[in-house]
């Protein structure tokens, strides 16, 4: 990861042993090399097989309205306040191929705060970004999609937001005409806007306490005044550098509020 870093300048040093692991094991396996070293001498030689490799490290695995109990919880408890501001930005870190940032905006249109909203939608992996500005997934994965938005408030039909062909479902254009996709790295780069809202979902659990806690600082200095942080079912700021500069609007659905 040190070579990856020096080279590339990704930074993959703080992500957890288990995880780095998993993944590169994974990799060689699909990539049909012998050995670590023998990944690390191509890699180094051949930028395009560590475009390759960048697919296995950063998993980019999500859907829409993941954790419907989340986003039901925006919608009630969170929304309400964001309508008190004039204008609204929300930065999805770590968007992955795009399925969260639909959800929000599908929930902001329906809440009526889409219009005035600015979305940041950022990630490292630049095959992913390019995925999310299409706003095309699998077909077979729309039936669970469907139940996901129900389950989370949805206030309309699911089918209206998108437009099917052959084995892809196309989502209406206009609800990301406005998002911004950049690539962006929470382990390397600074903040680049005041945000009124920070979604951070299944990321943070992949980082040491080192990286986390970098990726909360960024957090906290992007939210402006009792901003809000939503953050993956299995993460926490509890036992973070950051748990004293939060207090939480949400246990369950693991939404904080910024205290200062």
């Amino acid at each position: 990861m040190e070579a990856i870093y020096l080279k590339y300048s990704y930074d993959f040093r703080n992500y957890t042993v288990a995880s780095q692991k998993r993944r590169v094991l994974h990799a060689l396996d699909q990539l049909g090399l012998p050995s670590i070293s023998a990944l690390q001498e191509r890699v180094l030689r051949e930028p395009a097989l560590f475009g390759r490799l960048l697919q296995f490290l950063t998993i980019p695995v999500s859907e829409m309205f993941r954790d419907p109990s989340y986003f039901l919880a925006l919608r009630q408890h969170v929304v309400p306040i964001l309508h008190t501001y004039p204008s609204v930005k929300v930065w999805v870190a770590g968007c992955s191929t795009g399925e969260e940032v639909f959800s929000l905006a599908i929930l902001l249109r329906e809440e009526g705060l889409l219009a005035r909203t600015q979305i940041y939608a950022t990630d490292i992996n630049p095959a992913s970004l390019e995925k999310a500005r299409q706003g095309i997934f699998p077909l077979e994965a729309i039936r669970g999609y469907t139940v996901n938005y129900q389950r989370a408030g949805g206030r309309g039909e699911f089918s209206d937001y998108y437009t099917a062909a052959y084995d892809a479902a196309r989502f209406d254009p206009s609800l990301c005409a406005d998002v911004i996709f950049a690539d962006h790295s929470l382990a390397t780069d600074s903040v680049f806007a005041e945000t009124q809202l920070v979604s951070c979902r299944n990321v943070l659990i992949y980082f040491n306490r080192e990286l986390q806690d970098r990726a909360l600082g960024l957090f906290h200095e992007s939210l402006s005044h009792r901003g809000f942080l939503g953050l993956g079912s299995k993460e926490s700021i509890d036992f973070s550098g950051y748990a004293e500069r939060f207090d939480t609007h949400a246990r369950a659905e693991r939404i904080y509020r910024k205290l200062a």
